[in-house]
């Protein structure tokens, strides 16, 4: 037997042999396209979850996500404010660039598409004339999703969108199907039907008809996720905006039960502490299904938040952004540094913590980078993470930047901030107020510098000015008196 097989592998049977083995040998299987998920949520505070250092919030499965992907300790949002740091999400762009510097009020606030270039409003004992914010994002920017679709995938928009009208909704702006998403900026209920306890005209979910009543909105969200990957053949990108955990909080009330009894810390809100778990359910139920369909290994997820966390009454606070210096929609740390994590099994070193700088815009770059698209659009303003996420190379040193040119209420005069390595300085277009921080000291920012290292200050406010004229940013200016206009 023996020597009749050696005499087959003679001749031509030896060499088809050691060919048929050189083809085998550099057949690779055939790679599966990269799917994408981005998880963007509202209002969630840099220590609202437990990798981040909340002792209260129970968040097992992010906890899980972060020991499987890499964090981001100075990840920041475009914008202390929801719809500006969307419009930076969806386009690679600064706010300021898009005239998109405020939320955006819904219909049933009174608002519509407008707010054109060269429009102010001004308010009654304050010296400045403020822009009007522009109530939609342009058709013409090109969007993650526009961008996506030329590459072959089905994109689904998922929650809030917050960013105009009809005519201006998701599947205006480049996604396939949308669910949830229109001009609110928070809903009306958690709970299915989803309406409010004081119903006002225009004040409804749109594109999310209710299902079954009492049903959960975050629950619901997932499961209309799990049912659009399952009935897609191709790659797929995703924009998950979950409405949680913005207001009106509210918790499933077994979630509610559980929190009230539990031992308070500094962060001690129940209906909150439930809002935030069952959101983490419902991102542990996406990884379950990944895992179950064999798509997690070729799935980047991203996990962020649009601006930092509410404090709400300091009597009776929503959370607490432990570490940081005040709250969404100021200027602070605690306004603009949010949670962030990055998965890819495999590709992304696991339980790894990057303390580079990094801002929204640079999310479409990335995602362009990972799917192998080298040719970077110039008029995107982010950069690429990708190496900084495998552990190629380090990230280079640039300047990150914000504007809000407008009045909040009687706490938030209008600023401008730049920071640049370890210095933060904050313009405040009334005179006299401005701030400068070293962060990397003084991350609280208790500890205003700006008279004793006047020269950084000024270095850092003429780099601020120019961006500012780069960016084309719509600026307060100072109201005229009658003696003026005669």
């Amino acid at each position: 037997m023996e020597k009749r097989y050696f005499n087959c592998m003679d001749g031509k049977g030896f060499w088809a042999f050691v060919f048929l083995n050189f083809l085998i040998s550099c057949t690779k299987p055939e790679e599966k396209p990269l799917n994408i998920i981005l998880i963007h949520v509202d209002d969630l505070g840099w220590a609202d979850i437990q990798p981040f250092g909340s002792d209260f919030y129970e968040t097992p499965n992010l906890n899980r996500l972060a020991q499987e992907g890499t964090l981001f300790t100075n990840s920041y949002a475009a914008a202390a404010i929801c719809s500006p740091t969307r419009a930076a999400l969806l386009t690679g762009k600064y706010p300021a660039r898009l005239g998109i510097t405020d939320w955006i009020r819904a219909k049933f606030q009174g608002y519509s598409t407008s707010g054109e270039l060269g429009e102010y409003e001004e308010f009654e004992a304050r010296p400045l004339k403020t822009p009007k914010i522009q109530g939609y994002l342009p058709l013409e920017e090109e969007t993650i999703a526009e961008r996506m679709k030329k590459l072959g995938y089905q994109t689904l928009h998922l929650g809030k969108w917050h960013l105009g009208e009809e005519g201006f909704h998701p599947e205006d702006q480049g996604f396939d199907v949308n669910i949830g998403g229109n001009d609110l900026g928070q809903p009306p209920s958690y709970f299915d039907p989803y309406q409010a306890a004081q119903p006002r005209e225009f004040y409804e979910m749109k594109n999310l008809p209710p299902r079954e009543k009492g049903e959960f909105l975050t629950d619901r969200e997932s499961d209309e996720l799990v049912q659009f990957i399952e009935n897609k053949e191709g790659p797929f990108f995703v924009h998950w905006a979950p409405y949680a955990v913005h207001t009106p909080i509210m918790g499933p009330p077994e979630l509610v039960s559980k929190y009230e009894e539990k031992e308070k810390g500094v962060q001690n809100n129940p209906e909150y502490a439930a809002l935030i778990e069952n959101l983490d359910f419902n991102i542990g139920k996406l990884m379950e299904y990944l895992n179950e369909k064999g798509l997690r290994e070729n799935t980047l997820l991203i996990f962020t938040s649009d601006n930092g966390g509410l404090i709400g009454n300091p009597d009776k606070p929503i959370t607490v952004n432990l570490g940081l210096r005040s709250q969404k929609g100021f200027p602070y740390e605690g306004g603009i540094r949010v949670p962030t994590i990055v998965s890819l099994p495999g590709i992304i070193p696991q339980g790894k913590e990057i303390e580079a700088p990094i801002i929204t815009m640079d999310w479409i770059p990335t995602i362009l980078d990972f799917l192998n698209q080298n040719k970077i659009d110039s008029e995107l303003e982010g950069k690429s993470l990708k190496s900084l996420l495998i552990g190629e190379e380090d990230l280079e040193e640039r300047d990150l930047f914000w504007h809000f040119p407008h009045y909040r209420e009687t706490t938030v005069i209008p600023y401008s901030i730049i920071r640049s390595g370890d210095w933060k300085l904050i313009h405040y277009y009334e005179p006299g107020m401005d701030e400068l921080y070293n962060l990397t000291n003084d991350r609280e920012e208790k500890n205003n510098l700006f008279n004793e290292e006047s020269e950084i200050a000024k270095e850092l406010q003429a780099k601020l000015d120019q961006w500012l004229i780069d960016t084309k940013a719509r600026m307060p200016i100072e109201k005229k008196n009658e003696s003026e206009e005669i």
